[in-house]
């Protein structure tokens, strides 16, 4: 999957094999809390997943010589991959215990964890599903203003939540990429605003060709490789001149 402008040379997220898939791989964790009797809102999962994302890539243990940053920059070399689980109860008690970030948006809880080799998950995140993440919004999401960056996802695809929080987090990290050292940091003060919301099926083949960050799946699960599932759209992007 990919979190690279489709102009990188050897994306992570192009379907093609190249020079990514001969670095070891490794893969970013996230596990959303799901009880039974009181499961998160979809579009509140699939943003918190993406600030998640962003609260990560942020974090000083992440850059320079922090803890995770050795983890990161293997991350980053190879194949961009997340995986989104879910847990409850004891599950989600276990995986709180570990080193990591929990976000919390309206109605969701998501944690976020260093990358772990592809074949080297910590056992109490091994353990957990990966299916039963399907999610519904209560009532439709409100529109977003016009200075709040927006995951737009393609509305074509039938994903399920947590394929969808996977390139949510894909789309965030992308624009973050795009970003200059400044415009990172306003995100980063101003909490790291942003929606995600189902683009206009009229209006998606405008936004494809605006020259934002665009995410192409590499075909791993659910969809056909090189389909386009996330546009982002932050608005320090729509101002630079084409």
């Amino acid at each position: 999957m990919s979190t690279e402008p489709t102009s990188v040379p050897d994306s992570p997220f192009r379907a093609a094999p190249g020079a990514r898939d001969l670095a070891p791989q490794f893969v970013l964790p996230l596990v959303v809390r799901i009880e039974r009797a009181d499961p998160p809102a979809r579009t509140d999962a699939l943003e918190t997943t993406a600030r998640a994302v962003l609260l990560l890539l942020a974090d000083e243990r992440a850059n320079g010589d922090g803890d995770w940053a050795g983890a990161v920059r293997g991350w980053e070399d190879a194949r961009i991959r997340k995986v989104v689980r879910r847990a409850r109860g004891a599950e989600w008690r276990r995986a709180e215990a570990l080193p990591g970030i929990t976000v919390t948006g309206g109605s969701a809880r998501v944690r976020v964890f260093p990358p772990v080799p592809l074949d080297g998950w910590p056992k109490d995140l091994a353990r957990l599903q990966v299916s039963g993440t399907d999610l519904d919004d209560p009532e439709p999401p409100a529109a977003a203003g016009p200075s709040v960056p927006v995951l737009w996802l393609n509305p074509g695809l039938d994903m399920t939540a947590g394929k969808a929080m996977a390139q949510a987090g894909h789309g965030a990290q992308l624009a973050w990429w795009a970003l200059s050292p400044a415009e990172r940091t306003a995100w980063q003060d101003a909490g790291f605003p942003l929606a995600v919301r189902a683009a206009d099926p009229a209006g998606w083949p405008a936004l494809t060709e605006a020259g934002l960050p665009m995410v192409r799946d590499a075909g791993f699960t659910e969809i056909a490789p090189g389909s386009c599932t996330v546009i982002a759209d932050h608005p320090a992007l729509r101002r630079r001149p084409a």
